[in-house]
């Protein structure tokens, strides 16, 4: 059984998502691409430890106070899906990966455009940090949340930008 809140961030609403063992299944964004319908959300609980964990971890990361999230997560896919969102949490804040060095890292030389895919269905989005991933050619390529989010997370991270936190 599932349940969810909503908090605030520089983007406006998240939406979060814990499964019955109270760990976080799920952060999503207003208008996010391959968001799941809020039904599947399960009933509203705003008193839920992991939901306050995950709200004042989100809340270190936009003060630029936190780089590594240890918020418990179960993440819910296929068994190459769970291999390349581990991957995306080895990317260090800051830096970025191409899918293909993705697809090199996983032993699947070639298999970038199925990184791509799983990336694109990571159901943990910032704690999970697909928007640190690119083109081979280092442009900015698909974001569930939109390139102009990626491209404010990525400016986040490399300092040339900064957050307001609400």
């Amino acid at each position: 059984m599932r349940q969810h809140t909503v908090i605030d961030s520089p983007y406006g609403p998240l939406t979060l998502v814990a499964d019955a063992d109270g760990a976080l299944c799920g952060l999503y964004m207003a208008g996010q691409r391959h968001r799941p319908d809020e039904e599947s959300f399960g009933e509203r609980d705003d008193g839920r430890a992991v939901f306050a964990e995950a709200g004042e971890q989100l809340s270190a990361y936009f003060a630029g106070e936190l780089k590594t999230f240890t918020v418990r997560l179960a993440l819910v896919g296929t068994p190459f899906q769970r291999a390349v969102w581990d991957q995306l949490t080895r990317i260090p804040h800051g830096e970025t990966r191409s899918y293909g060095q993705l697809a090199d890292a996983l032993g699947r030389s070639g298999a970038s455009r199925a990184v791509g895919l799983a990336n694109g269905r990571n159901p943990v989005g910032i704690i999970v940090p697909c928007h640190r991933v690119i083109g081979s050619d280092g442009s900015l390529t698909g974001y569930g949340g939109g390139l102009d989010r990626k491209r404010r997370l990525l400016d986040f991270e490399r300092g040339t930008a900064l957050f307001q936190v609400p």
